[in-house]
């Protein structure tokens, strides 16, 4: 007698794959590829925006897809208000797609 399979549930892949593709695959099994991506954003800050900025800044956070980043100079967060869709850009650019949506500096 034929053993029951569930039809929802995905068998193991006897094709090999890379480390890329297992962790992809990992990623979007477990839907954590968002929480993956802005991860990679915060910890990437400081090379996409530069160390003087990156000295400058206290806390960055992301929350319902918005880049949170609490600066400790006024006017470097006026600066950076001023140019936000440059930094969105960056980040596109970066990622190749639209990890957040907008930028808040505190």
């Amino acid at each position: 007698m034929p053993k029951y399979t569930n039809p929802n549930q995905r068998g193991r892949n006897a094709e090999l794959s890379t480390v890329g593709e297992a962790l992809s695959q990992l990623l979007d099994t477990y839907q954590l590829k968002a929480k993956y991506e802005q991860t990679q954003l915060i910890q990437s800050w400081e090379r996409l925006m530069g160390h003087p900025v990156a000295r400058r800044t206290d806390k960055i956070y992301v929350s319902n897809r918005v880049l949170y980043v609490k600066l400790s100079s006024a006017p470097l967060k006026q600066e950076l208000n001023m140019s936000r869709s440059k930094i969105l850009a960056k980040f596109l650019q970066e990622f190749g797609e639209a990890i957040v949506e907008d930028v808040v500096f505190l």
